[in-house]
C-alpha cells in the first residue's frame, strides 16, 4: 500500500512539473507573439508616417510658388517635418509630430488667405491625400495602442508577472498623436 501512494505522489508531482513546463512554453510564446504584434502594428505607423511626411514636401513646393512672403511658416513645417523624422523614440516622436501638426495648421490658417492657391487642382489633391493619411494614422495609431495595451496587460498579470521577472520583457509605449486636420475643419459662429 505504501508503494502505491508513493507512485501515485510521483505521477502527481511529475503531472504537475509538465503542466508548469507546459504553461512556461505558452506564456513565454504568448510574450513573444504579442511583442511582434506591437512590432507589426509599430511599422504600419512608421509607413503611413512616411506617406505624410512624403506629402508634406509636396505640399511645401505647391505652396512655395503662392506664398513668397510666408516663408517663415514655410521653414516651421520643413524644419518639424525633418525633426520628427529624426526622433529616436516613440515618446520623442509623439512630441515631434505634434509640432508638425502645430506647423500644419499654422500652413493651412495661411492658406485661406490665398483663393488661387485653395484652387489649384494640385493643391486640393495633396490636401486631400493628406487629410486621408492623417485618418491612416490615427487608425493606425488607435491598432498599435491597442496591440500595447494587450502586450502590456499580459505581462502583467498574474502569474506572468512572475514568469517576466526571468523572462525580462519590457512594457512598450503608447503613441499619442494629435491631429492635423482639425485645422481643415471649418468653424461655425453664430
Amino acid at each position: 500500500m505504501n508503494f502505491l501512494n508513493s507512485l501515485t505522489l510521483e505521477k502527481i508531482f511529475l503531472g504537475l512539473v509538465i503542466v508548469l513546463i507546459f504553461y512556461v512554453i505558452l506564456a513565454y510564446n504568448g510574450f513573444v507573439k504579442r511583442k511582434f504584434r506591437v512590432k507589426e502594428a509599430w511599422s504600419d505607423i512608421e509607413v503611413q508616417l512616411k506617406r505624410r511626411h512624403d506629402l508634406i514636401d509636396n505640399l511645401v513646393e505647391i505652396v512655395k510658388g503662392y506664398m513668397k512672403h510666408e516663408s517663415e511658416t514655410l521653414t516651421k513645417v520643413i524644419e518639424a517635418r525633418n525633426s520628427a523624422i529624426r526622433a529616436k523614440n516613440i515618446k520623442e516622436l509623439g512630441e515631434k509630430e505634434n509640432i508638425l501638426n502645430s506647423t500644419l495648421k499654422e500652413l493651412f490658417l495661411l492658406v485661406e488667405n490665398y483663393p488661387n492657391l485653395k484652387a489649384n487642382e494640385n493643391f486640393l489633391h495633396l490636401q486631400q491625400e493628406l487629410t486621408d493619411t492623417e485618418n491612416k494614422i490615427q487608425a493606425a495609431r488607435r491598432f498599435y495602442n491597442q496591440m500595447v495595451l494587450d502586450y502590456n496587460t499580459f505581462l502583467n498579470i498574474f502569474p506572468n508577472n512572475i514568469l517576466n521577472l526571468i523572462f525580462r520583457f519590457k512594457e512598450e509605449e503608447f503613441f499619442d498623436l494629435e491631429s492635423s486636420t482639425e485645422a481643415q475643419k471649418p468653424e461655425i459662429k453664430f
